[in-house]
């Protein structure tokens, strides 16, 4: 009889595991790719680091700016496609998802298959649409490895969510956080308090600043990581004081600020390489490993700016943290780093259509110099004009960055204002009239990013961003598709006899089997006892569709039940 049953839950867990279809970007098997050729490797860490929007230019110039070497040009260099599921040029939270999880997806999608109306001509997914795939932190998870997060965006953005959500908008911030909350990151550090609490109560800092709640759901998540043992710290002195157990850090309630811009405008937060520091010490505290993303997430909003003193001093903030990486794994000898780009933004070039010298007389005075003029963001240097006229933004172009604006600049910048915003002009018009440093975009690009690593050899042929999972997943010894089959169950492949109560529609409640499995979180109620599980309860709203783990399903005791689909229909309580 057991082994009768042992065959039946086989059975039922070959069936509802999602189809991964084993493919390259484009339609035929790739012999080639990590999936097809997987081989556990004999480190026992992963870095992952990702300096949002940017290519080989950004490195050109900041190398330039230095004046010596960067971190990531004495690593393994190689070239990475970076196309999502139905564009040529990739947004983040899908570029996100692909180097997470190893599955293309659509344009605002995290951690989900794609939908099926707009993929790329030969296209295929190798994910169900909507379906949740487990990224490398769930697969870690799984093996008794931390994680954790570090970015200088709120971490509910697209980049760091992508590695811990599974949510088919990048937009709902609020749902985004409740995921990371639940799926329990041993390490959370970067921006975004405010998604943490109610809307209507107040969090009073270390420092004295208020930070005000943005959740509608009535949920006060920094009470739940409380209670779960977290420590929490909102300012760098007290992030530095911590040394062992789990933490989280949200050193603002959005957005951190610019690295140049830190020391007027956020004197508390702590710069990247900091945050990447206390993370590794933290983490690799546990003798089973970790792993580790970082993002320098703010490399792609100064793209996005065309703001040139911006995007080279984010991206050498981001180069510091890998140093800091590289530094690890140089003395530990078991940890990989994985350096790359999700896509590039702004178009950035040396030289540009009305470059004033010409192009083979450009000296490093010419690319640099106007440069080092500038002691803040474009952002930076609105923030501090006195007030909106003419006169006060010349002011405080020329007390910030040394420039002198003509009448011409001016009327420059005023004229592009009201299509992109003050901050977008300056920046664009400065960079064209008075830098050799030009833009083809204030959005992303499509083309190829470079891949930087450490500690196992870069590919030695262009490879697909997808394959990066499976590359760090496969180094340290972890499964991405046994853990999405282990945790995310179509649970109309096991039972029709279910519920879903949405009397509270910010928070939906699974009703199955006698239990309650609260969606977006990492438990069940049974019996009037909470039974922990090992990943979250997933609800896609598009297709309807529940998706829980092999662990629940056992909880549930429903392998035996199959028979029962059809009889009791699942419904929605209204």
């Amino acid at each position: 009889m057991f082994e009768r049953m042992r065959k039946n839950a086989t059975a039922v867990a070959v069936s509802t595991c999602l189809t991964l279809v084993a493919t390259s970007a484009f339609a035929g098997w790739d012999y080639d790719h990590p999936r097809n050729n997987a081989r556990s490797g004999n480190l026992k860490n992963a870095i992952i680091m990702i300096p949002d929007g940017c290519n080989e230019a950004i490195q050109t110039l900041a190398r330039w700016y230095k004046g010596d070497s960067l971190h990531v040009d004495l690593m393994q260099p190689g070239t990475v496609k970076t196309h999502m599921a139905n564009s040529v040029i990739a947004g983040s939270a899908a570029a996100g998802t692909s180097v997470a999880t190893g599955h293309k997806t659509t344009v605002r999608f995290l951690g989900v298959g794609p939908r099926e109306n707009d993929l790329l001509t030969a296209l295929e997914p190798t994910a169900a649409p909507y379906a949740p795939i487990a990224n490398i932190m769930e697969a870690a998870q799984r093996e008794g490895k931390s994680v954790g997060l570090v970015a200088t965006s709120r971490i509910t953005h697209a980049t760091p969510a992508a590695f811990g959500v599974h949510i088919h908008n990048r937009g709902w911030d609020n749902e985004i956080m409740e995921h990371l909350v639940y799926n329990n990151f041993d390490v959370v550090l970067g921006g975004g308090a405010r998604h943490l609490l109610p809307q209507g109560e107040l969090y009073t800092t270390a420092f004295g600043a208020e930070w005000a709640g943005s959740r509608a759901d009535g949920e006060n998540l920094m009470d739940e990581l409380l209670e779960r043992g977290y420590q929490f710290v909102d300012n760098k002195d007290d992030l530095w004081s911590i040394s062992s157990g789990k933490v989280w850090g949200l050193f603002n309630a959005s957005h951190m600020q610019p690295d140049i811009d830190r020391e007027y405008f956020a004197p508390t937060e702590p710069s990247l390489a900091e945050m990447t520091a206390k993370a590794i010490e933290i983490l690799s505290q546990n003798p089973k490993g970790f792993v580790l993303m970082v993002e320098g997430s703010q490399v792609d909003w100064a793209g996005h700016n065309n703001d040139p003193i911006y995007m080279v001093t984010d991206f050498l903030a981001f180069d510091e943290a890998v140093g800091v990486a590289k530094e690890f794994a140089k003395n530990d000898r078991k940890t990989l780093v994985m350096a790359y780009p999700d896509h590039n933004t702004g178009g950035m070039t040396i030289g540009h259509y009305t470059t004033a010298v010409g192009y083979t007389a450009t000296k490093v005075e010419d690319l640099i110099d106007p440069l080092k003029g500038m002691t803040t963001t474009a952002n930076g240097v609105i923030a501090r004009m006195y007030d909106g006229s003419d006169f006060a933004l010349a002011q405080s172009v020329r007390d910030n960055w040394s420039i002198e604006l003509s009448d011409e600049d001016i009327a420059e910048i005023r004229a592009l204002q009201p299509s992109v915003g003050l901050s977008y002009a300056l920046a664009r018009t400065v960079s064209k009239n008075h830098t050799v440093i030009g833009w083809t975009t204030h959005g992303h690009t499509g083309e190829t990013v470079p891949l930087w690593m450490v500690g196992t050899p870069a590919p030695s042929r262009v490879i697909d961003n997808t394959e990066l999972a499976y590359i760090a997943a496969n180094a340290i010894g972890v499964d991405l598709d046994r853990t999405t089959q282990e945790l995310f169950v179509d649970l109309d492949e096991v039972t029709s006899n279910y519920t879903i109560d949405t009397r509270d529609p910010a928070n939906p409640v699974v009703m199955v089997g006698g239990a309650a499995l609260p969606v977006s979180k990492d438990y069940m109620i049974k019996n009037n006892e909470i039974i922990q599980l090992p990943g979250l309860t997933v609800y896609a709203p598009v297709t309807g569709k529940v998706y829980v783990s092999r662990q629940a399903i056992k909880e549930l005791d429903l392998n035996k039940k199959r028979g029962q689909r059809g009889v009791f229909p699942a419904m929605v309580v209204r």
